[in-house]
């Protein structure tokens, strides 16, 4: 079997071609010259052809001296190609991935769908942000975490974005609120004329909430809380109606503790959007993230 060529040896004879001799040649590939030359007679007796002509001004390649330096110019670059890859998996090995979620998504949907991620993806380190959408759309275009989760109407300009889930708001109120007893849908004007409990300015539900009813003047709310499930107790307690994700009350509704109202003429349905910065395609676990939510959505 051929014994295959020392690397070193293939570098100093590239750095005599790039370099002029042997002495800068060797202080590039930082090896003592002695080294250096021991190293390049044995690539020569090795491949049975004089590489180098050695002079008193110096060291320049033979003519077998320039083809062979051409050739291991090709084989030193595949050779640091695969140093690249094999740098690369080490790194991916370790990935760490950083998400941001809206209060929502957070407390509804990422849950499973990170599940699912760690099922095929256990080498990846994950750790989820809490923030409300307009947060989580900063910390994204801050750079702060990898993708965003957002359950706003609109994306800001310079982020891309694409669906993962549909979600609809509803209005719910406690069994014994006035609204129940109606027998004609309560209507957008009376809607916008009621004090709710509602979510802090900044949140995806309020947002849809506020362009719904942006027509109309309307009274101050009756409570402003920082989360869906603080809105949520606020209505089971009687406090007042609220506008929430129909995520967040199924379970209180299908038991009969939240009786959802309804509004003539309100749509409140919303898309729940993944949200990166550039490029448009989403790499690393973070794409994949995203690729496996769009893929196993329910339309």
């Amino acid at each position: 079997m051929t014994e295959w060529p020392d690397l070193a040896a293939l570098e100093l004879l590239v750095g005599v071609d790039d370099h002029g001799s042997l002495g800068a040649a060797a202080r590039a590939a930082d090896i003592a010259q002695p080294n250096a030359s021991r190293s390049l007679r044995r690539l020569e007796r090795q491949l049975g052809a004089g590489l180098v002509r050695r002079g008193r001004a110096g060291s320049s390649l033979t003519p077998e001296g320039t083809v062979v330096a051409h050739w291991a110019r090709e084989a030193l670059a595949d050779v640091r190609g695969l140093l690249d890859a094999a740098g690369a998996l080490r790194v991916e090995r370790h990935a760490e991935l950083t998400v941001a979620a809206s209060m929502t998504v957070a407390e509804h949907l990422i849950p499973r769908w990170l599940g699912r991620f760690r099922a095929v993806r256990d080498d990846v380190q994950i750790q989820l942000q809490v923030h409300n959408s307009m947060q989580v759309c900063d910390a994204v275009a801050d750079g702060r975490v990898h993708v965003g989760f957002v359950e706003g109407p609109t994306v800001p300009d310079g982020l891309h974005s694409v669906e993962v889930a549909r979600d609809r708001l509803v209005v719910v109120v406690a069994p014994e609120h006035p609204w129940v007893r109606r027998r004609r849908p309560v209507t957008v004007a009376e809607l916008a004329a009621t004090p709710l409990v509602v979510r802090e300015q900044g949140s995806g539900t309020r947002r849809t909430l506020d362009l719904a009813l942006e027509e109309y003047d309307r009274p101050a709310p009756l409570l402003e809380l920082g989360s869906g499930a603080a809105v949520r107790t606020s209505v089971l307690s009687g406090v007042g109606p609220a506008v929430l994700s129909t995520l967040a009350v199924a379970d209180h509704l299908t038991s009969g503790e939240l009786r959802s109202i309804d509004v003539e003429g309100l749509d409140l349905a919303r898309t729940l959007r993944a949200v990166w910065r550039p490029p448009r395609a989403l790499a690393g676990p973070a794409g994949e993230l995203v690729r496996m939510i769009v893929r196993t959505r329910v339309p």
